[in-house]
């Protein structure tokens, strides 16, 4: 089995970065990198990545709307919110969006966990 492809939607290069190099060294392939959730939109429909870790507050479209538009484009889409914001209406709100799994930007194993699940990854 070839290793789970991963896009990444962040508008910080620096999160981009840091959740390239988790990926990369859990074994996984980082697909592409996006800066927006318009960006992701956009590269989820060229890419047609396994996984996608979807920031929540993002300049333009937000991880939600980003989160709707990728759905709508492949109903069995696989998103993770990988997100600083901490409010549970907000994640509540995120996963009847359809995202699969909330993950704290403080906690990037668990992101890691989390993505391995999703793809059916051995931990």
């Amino acid at each position: 089995m070839s290793a789970p492809r991963v896009l990444v939607v962040d508008d910080s290069a620096f999160m981009r970065s840091r959740i390239h190099r988790e990926i990369t060294s859990a074994g996984m392939e980082v697909a592409g990198e996006a800066r927006s959730g318009q960006e992701g939109v956009e590269m989820y429909r060229s890419l047609r990545p396994d996984l996608v870790t979807m920031d929540l507050t993002m300049r333009g479209d937000d991880g939600l709307t980003a989160t709707r538009g990728i759905l709508a484009i492949d109903p069995d889409a696989r998103v993770v919110l990988f997100s600083i914001v901490d409010d549970p209406e907000m994640v509540r709100q995120a996963l009847a969006a359809g995202i699969k799994a909330y993950v704290h930007k403080s906690r990037p194993s668990d992101l890691i966990e989390k993505l391995k699940a999703l793809a059916g990854v051995a931990a």
